[in-house]
């Protein structure tokens, strides 16, 4: 079965969905399987990473922003501005589907993780995340 996640971002970030994907399994009666999931967009990604101590997911926004610098000369596709291309760059270095075992009717996530999607613009947007749910 599909679900589908709208997460509404603020600008660059990484934005918990942990909950969301949680309440997705419960509501859908899996006890054990796997959980898929697909960022429908080019400028934004999916990662599970700490969700105890924000500086963990501001230090990683830095460093990917270091690593792929906004306004480089070299970026031709600049029609919705300068973080256009660095945007899908960033999407293309880290990942837009991720698979996560359920077991007990919950995603088997480790105690620090959480699920995140992760804005690579720096306006807003409505991001949409879709949700397959899959049983033994």
């Amino acid at each position: 079965m599909i679900r589908h996640l709208e997460i509404v971002t603020s600008g660059q970030g990484l934005w918990e969905l942990t909950e969301a994907l949680k309440d997705c399994v419960g509501e859908a009666g899996v006890k054990e399987g796997l959980v898929t999931l697909f960022v429908q967009h080019t400028s934004a990604s999916l990662v599970v990473q700490e969700n105890a101590d924000p500086s963990a997911r501001r230090d990683l926004e830095e460093w990917l922003n270091r690593l792929v610098v906004e306004g480089d000369r070299i970026f031709t596709h600049t029609l919705e501005g300068p973080d256009d291309m660095p945007a899908h760059i960033k999407a293309a270095l880290t990942a837009t589907s991720l698979a996560i075992p359920v077991s007990g009717g919950r995603p088997m996530l480790g105690t620090w993780q959480g699920v995140f999607l992760w804005e690579h613009r720096k306006q807003g947007s409505v991001r949409k995340v879709a949700v397959h749910l899959s049983s033994d």
